[in-house]
Protein backbone atom coordinates (compact mmCIF):
# COMPACT_ATOMS: atom_id res chain seq x y z
CA UNK A 1 0.00 0.00 0.00
CA UNK A 2 1.28 3.32 -0.96
CA UNK A 3 -0.50 6.19 0.78
CA UNK A 4 0.13 9.51 1.05
CA UNK A 5 -0.90 11.96 3.04
CA UNK A 6 -0.70 15.54 3.65
CA UNK A 7 -1.57 17.22 6.92
CA UNK A 8 -1.86 21.23 7.69
CA UNK A 9 -3.54 22.47 10.55
CA UNK A 10 -4.28 26.70 11.92
CA UNK A 11 -5.84 28.30 14.88
CA UNK A 12 -8.51 30.62 13.77
CA UNK A 13 -9.69 33.39 16.10
CA UNK A 14 -13.35 33.28 15.19
CA UNK A 15 -16.12 31.19 16.94
CA UNK A 16 -16.03 27.39 15.73
CA UNK A 17 -19.40 27.69 14.39
CA UNK A 18 -18.79 30.36 12.13
CA UNK A 19 -15.79 28.79 10.63
CA UNK A 20 -17.59 25.95 9.96
CA UNK A 21 -20.25 28.02 7.99
CA UNK A 22 -17.18 29.44 6.20
CA UNK A 23 -15.64 25.58 5.17
CA UNK A 24 -18.52 24.25 4.34
CA UNK A 25 -19.69 27.46 2.03
CA UNK A 26 -18.55 26.23 -1.92
CA UNK A 27 -20.30 28.78 -3.60
CA UNK A 28 -19.19 32.32 -1.61
CA UNK A 29 -16.33 31.25 0.75
CA UNK A 30 -14.09 28.17 -0.98
CA UNK A 31 -13.69 30.15 -4.46
CA UNK A 32 -12.28 32.90 -2.50
CA UNK A 33 -10.10 30.96 -0.59
CA UNK A 34 -8.33 29.26 -3.10
CA UNK A 35 -4.70 29.69 -4.08
CA UNK A 36 -3.65 29.97 -7.28
CA UNK A 37 -2.57 26.38 -7.71
CA UNK A 38 -6.89 25.76 -8.30
CA UNK A 39 -8.31 26.83 -11.41
CA UNK A 40 -11.75 26.23 -12.94
CA UNK A 41 -13.49 25.99 -9.88
CA UNK A 42 -17.43 25.48 -11.10
CA UNK A 43 -20.11 23.69 -7.99
CA UNK A 44 -21.63 21.31 -9.78
CA UNK A 45 -24.83 20.91 -8.03
CA UNK A 46 -25.74 21.62 -3.76
CA UNK A 47 -23.06 24.22 -2.42
CA UNK A 48 -23.45 24.22 1.16
CA UNK A 49 -21.92 20.88 3.11
CA UNK A 50 -22.95 17.12 2.60
CA UNK A 51 -24.30 16.84 -1.27
CA UNK A 52 -21.88 19.27 -2.97
CA UNK A 53 -20.34 18.31 -6.33
CA UNK A 54 -17.32 20.83 -7.05
CA UNK A 55 -15.14 20.39 -9.75
CA UNK A 56 -11.56 22.32 -9.89
CA UNK A 57 -8.07 21.59 -11.64
CA UNK A 58 -5.23 21.15 -9.36
CA UNK A 59 -1.50 22.00 -10.34
CA UNK A 60 0.53 21.18 -7.69
CA UNK A 61 4.06 21.26 -10.02
CA UNK A 62 4.50 23.38 -13.04
CA UNK A 63 4.36 19.76 -14.38
CA UNK A 64 1.34 18.31 -12.74
CA UNK A 65 -2.37 19.41 -13.57
CA UNK A 66 -5.02 16.88 -11.49
CA UNK A 67 -8.77 17.20 -12.50
CA UNK A 68 -11.37 16.63 -9.60
CA UNK A 69 -14.45 16.13 -9.53
CA UNK A 70 -15.67 16.22 -5.24
CA UNK A 71 -18.25 14.70 -3.86
CA UNK A 72 -18.91 16.21 -0.45
CA UNK A 73 -20.32 14.40 2.43
CA UNK A 74 -20.16 15.00 6.54
CA UNK A 75 -18.77 12.62 8.79
CA UNK A 76 -20.99 12.20 12.60
CA UNK A 77 -18.29 14.61 14.22
CA UNK A 78 -19.22 17.54 11.50
CA UNK A 79 -16.18 16.87 9.34
CA UNK A 80 -16.46 17.64 5.86
CA UNK A 81 -14.78 14.97 3.26
CA UNK A 82 -14.38 15.67 -0.60
CA UNK A 83 -13.66 12.27 -2.21
CA UNK A 84 -12.52 12.48 -5.60
CA UNK A 85 -14.93 10.59 -8.31
CA UNK A 86 -11.10 10.43 -10.83
CA UNK A 87 -8.98 9.33 -8.04
CA UNK A 88 -8.28 7.87 -4.81
CA UNK A 89 -7.66 11.91 -3.50
CA UNK A 90 -9.96 12.66 -0.29
CA UNK A 91 -9.57 15.19 1.89
CA UNK A 92 -11.13 15.94 5.05
CA UNK A 93 -11.51 19.04 7.11
CA UNK A 94 -12.06 18.89 10.14
CA UNK A 95 -13.35 22.56 12.55
CA UNK A 96 -13.10 22.07 16.51
CA UNK A 97 -12.92 25.16 19.13
CA UNK A 98 -15.30 27.07 20.99
CA UNK A 99 -17.23 30.53 21.05
CA UNK A 100 -13.48 32.77 20.82
CA UNK A 101 -11.32 30.40 18.69
CA UNK A 102 -11.02 27.48 16.26
CA UNK A 103 -8.61 24.99 15.15
CA UNK A 104 -8.95 23.99 11.48
CA UNK A 105 -7.31 20.90 10.14
CA UNK A 106 -6.80 19.21 6.49
CA UNK A 107 -5.63 15.71 5.96
CA UNK A 108 -5.70 15.04 2.08
CA UNK A 109 -4.80 10.94 1.37
CA UNK A 110 -4.06 9.37 -1.79
CA UNK A 111 -2.93 6.25 -3.34
CA UNK A 112 0.68 6.72 -4.64
CA UNK A 113 2.66 5.55 -7.41
CA UNK A 114 4.54 2.26 -7.14
CA UNK A 115 8.72 2.09 -7.70
CA UNK A 116 10.74 5.01 -7.73
CA UNK A 117 8.37 7.62 -8.90
CA UNK A 118 6.50 6.39 -6.07
CA UNK A 119 9.56 6.59 -3.57
CA UNK A 120 9.69 10.53 -4.78
CA UNK A 121 5.84 11.37 -4.54
CA UNK A 122 6.34 9.99 -0.60
CA UNK A 123 8.86 11.94 0.01
CA UNK A 124 7.99 15.13 -1.42
CA UNK A 125 4.70 15.56 -2.24
CA UNK A 126 3.19 15.81 1.47
CA UNK A 127 5.55 18.69 2.09
CA UNK A 128 3.80 20.77 -1.40
CA UNK A 129 0.68 20.13 -0.34
CA UNK A 130 1.00 21.44 3.33
CA UNK A 131 2.63 24.26 1.41
CA UNK A 132 -0.89 24.51 -0.04
CA UNK A 133 -2.76 24.02 2.17
CA UNK A 134 -1.21 26.29 4.80
CA UNK A 135 -1.86 28.96 2.20
CA UNK A 136 -5.74 27.99 2.07
CA UNK A 137 -5.89 28.25 5.89
CA UNK A 138 -4.50 31.65 5.86
CA UNK A 139 -6.85 33.09 3.80
CA UNK A 140 -9.58 31.33 5.40
CA UNK A 141 -8.25 32.96 8.76
CA UNK A 142 -8.24 36.52 6.45
CA UNK A 143 -11.60 36.04 5.19
CA UNK A 144 -13.19 35.23 9.13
Amino acid sequence: MNQVQALAERTIAAPVDRVRAAVADYRETRPRILTQHYSEYEVRSGGVGAGTVVHWRFQATSKRVRDCLLEVSELTSGALVEADRNSTLVTTWTVDGNATTSTVRIATTWEGANGVGGFFERLFAPAGLKRVHDELLANLAAAL
